[in-house]
């Protein structure tokens, strides 16, 4: 879909602003495609984000290091967390050194839970499979020095 066939050419300043428009709307676009695939596992982008997070880690991690890792920066870490341990795939507990922090781990459910989608993550790398390998290297070059700026 092109940004054009959304939007009419007169709403833009100028190239750079209708940029940073398809940017944005192609940043809603991909979220939504990833929430097609995480709902049947009843998982939020979020959620999924935190999961795999927590399987990087060999220690469990304080709410505060998990959200310094997240995607989404405005995201409510302490609140994700609370859900996924009610579903069992997370496990908090108390830093032994300082009970100000909640330290989070994966359970066993959560390991499997990630193993299972981790087998169709095709499925999500599908949404731009109509890109080449060319292509992807230098949307990540371009987007990264779009985050690069001094």
């Amino acid at each position: 879909m092109l940004i054009n066939k959304i939007l009419p050419d007169n709403y833009f300043r100028n190239n750079r602003h209708k940029s940073l428009a398809n940017i944005i709307y192609t940043s809603n676009w991909l979220i939504e495609k990833v929430k097609i695939l995480l709902e049947k596992e009843d998982l939020t982008p979020q959620q999924y984000n935190i999961l795999r997070i927590l399987r990087q880690s060999i220690d469990p991690l304080s709410t505060l290091q998990i959200r310094e890792m997240m995607l989404d920066k405005m995201s409510d870490t302490s609140r994700i967390v609370e859900r996924l341990q009610k579903k069992d795939l997370v496990h908090k507990q108390t830093n032994k050194y300082d009970k100000r922090l909640v330290d989070v781990s994966l359970t066993s459910k959560g390991m499997i839970l990630l193993h299972r989608l981790e087998k169709n993550a095709d499925k999500i790398d599908s949404i731009i499979d109509n890109l080449t390998n060319e292509d992807i290297t230098q949307l990540n070059i371009l987007l990264d020095k779009i985050r690069d700026k001094k």
